[in-house]
Order: structure tokens, then C-alpha cells, then sequence
């Protein structure tokens, strides 16, 4: 039986020590701030998490770019030419275009490997979603899951992923087409601040209106009580966009009340940041199928 590779795009926001453990393979993803391009990788070699922040905070505009078929080929071949079979996961198709440009690719692929397991699943998450169902995927690999019996784990649990974030300035969502404008204002000036989440075809949709950081911890520890599966035995993803006091106070909630086996606090990258701006705060688990 062959060895295979995970391999994931750089949506998926999980610390570099995460990658580097798991071995997982992360293809990078594109980012132009004031006509400046940048590649966005686990290690932060081109753009530091950080220094993109502030560049926002400094009223930078920034966009973002697809993968191109040609990324995905040289990825995809330098694993297969290693002797390797591949089970890619992608960013949601509900956001992005990702999953069906590398469904183009990995096509041609078979066609030049007809003897290798190349594989592809559209997580239908994002960010720490998607990082939560890549980090569950390679601990399902390290404890001896073939590559077929992880694609269809995959595919029976991706829409356990649940998602919950708030974001700091509704401005950035109106400039992704996520709020109308008259929404980004009213909710501005009222201080008003949006739970969003991630609906069953992997689309943000908007759950819940709060005011304040104090509802908004009591919302999303509520709903990790309410729509966990078997928490004790969980790893739960934190995700902060240049906020880490917030996702610290956040994790220290959720570790004093003894819900989790573990808590992992990461950075939000300027893939997802460009959408979100400064100030997001996420907390991932796996819990019921949302209805």
C-alpha cells in the first residue's frame, strides 16, 4: 500500500507547528495589498500575520487571488512523482472557486497516474473550520486510516464542522458582499456585533446579532455546550485576527469549565483577514449537523 499526503490550502489557519507535526502539505495562497503582491504561508515568509494587520489598520486595501491550476500541478506532481497517492482538501466552494479549479487539475493528474489514489474533498469550511477538519483528518492518518477510508470519514464528517465567529468592523463584510451597506451602518452605530457561521453548501450565513464581548464569550461557550459531540474527548480551534487577548480570554473560558481535551489558539491569515478585518474572533468544534 502507498504512502499518501494530505494536502490543504493556506485558508486552513492552522499554526506552523501544526503543519510541520502532521506533515500536512499547504499549498500557498495570494494576497495583493495596494498593488503589492504576496504569498500567504504557514511560516509567514513573504507577510508576517502581523505586519498584515497593521498595514489594513493603516488603511491598506487588500484582495485576494485563487490558487492557479499551474500551483496545484506542481504541488500535486511532486508528491505523486515521490511516490505518493494525495487526498486534497480544499477551501469551501460556497467562498471560493478553489475546489473546482484543482478538480481540473487533479483530472489530468489521473489521467498521467492511472495507478494512484488522487483524491479530492471540498471541506465546505473555512479558516479554523477548515483547519479543525484538516487537524482531525491527520490524526485519523497518524493512527493508520488508509486513504480511502479518510476520504469518506471526510465526507460523512465535514458538515459536523461548526463554525462562530464575530468580527470587529462590519465594514470589511460589506466590502465582501457578506452586508449591505445600510446593515454594515445600522450595525455600526449600534454597536451591534454579527455571529456568523457556515450554512450545509459552505456559505456564511448570519445566526445571531449580539452587543458587547460579554454576550458575545456567553453565545459561543453556550453553543459549544449545546451542539458539541462528545467534548471531553475534542481538540477546539480558537482563531483571533490580531486580538489575541480576546482568544485568550475566550480559551481561558472554555478551560476553566473543563469542556475540552484541548485548546489550540491560532492566527487568522490574511487570506480570511482581508474578508474579516482586524478583530475576529472564532471558535471551531465538531458538533451536530447543522439544520
Amino acid at each position: 500500500m502507498n504512502s499518501y499526503r494530505i494536502v490543504s490550502d493556506a485558508t486552513i489557519d492552522l499554526p506552523l507547528y501544526i503543519v510541520e507535526e502532521y506533515n500536512i502539505t499547504v499549498i500557498p495562497m495570494g494576497v495583493n495589498i495596494n498593488n503589492i503582491e504576496y504569498n500567504h504561508f504557514p511560516d509567514e515568509n513573504e507577510l508576517s500575520i502581523e505586519d498584515f494587520y497593521d498595514k489594513l489598520k493603516n488603511g491598506a486595501v487588500s484582495q485576494t487571488t485563487q490558487i492557479r491550476p499551474l500551483l496545484f500541478m506542481d504541488y500535486f506532481e511532486e508528491i505523486l512523482e515521490n511516490g505518493q497517492d494525495l487526498i486534497y482538501i480544499s477551501f469551501s466552494s460556497g467562498l471560493s472557486g478553489t475546489y473546482n479549479t484543482s478538480q481540473i487539475v487533479l483530472r489530468d493528474l489521473q489521467e498521467k497516474y492511472p495507478d494512484r489514489k488522487i483524491y479530492s474533498v471540498d471541506s465546505l469550511c473555512a479558516s479554523v473550520g477548515e483547519g479543525l477538519l484538516v487537524l482531525n483528518a491527520a490524526i485519523q492518518k497518524k493512527n493508520g486510516m488508509g486513504i480511502d477510508q479518510l476520504k469518506n470519514w471526510l465526507e460523512q464528517n465535514k458538515c459536523h464542522v461548526r463554525h462562530l465567529f464575530t468580527v470587529k468592523d462590519l465594514m470589511y463584510l460589506k466590502r465582501g458582499g457578506r452586508l449591505s451597506s445600510i446593515e454594515a451602518l445600522i450595525g455600526t452605530a449600534l454597536r451591534i456585533k454579527p455571529v456568523l457561521s457556515m450554512d450545509e453548501s459552505g456559505k456564511l450565513i448570519v445566526v445571531s446579532k449580539l452587543r458587547g464581548s460579554r454576550a458575545e464569550f456567553e453565545f459561543l461557550i453556550d453553543r459549544l455546550q449545546k451542539e458539541g459531540i462528545d467534548l471531553s474527548s475534542q481538540i477546539v480551534i480558537i482563531g483571533h485576527a490580531d486580538d489575541l487577548a480576546q482568544a485568550k480570554k475566550l480559551e481561558e473560558l472554555v478551560r476553566n469549565r473543563n469542556l475540552v481535551k484541548d485548546v489550540i489558539i491560532s492566527k487568522i491569515g490574511p487570506i480570511i483577514g482581508t474578508h474579516t478585518g482586524p478583530g475576529m474572533l472564532a471558535l471551531t468544534f465538531m458538533g451536530e449537523k447543522q439544520e
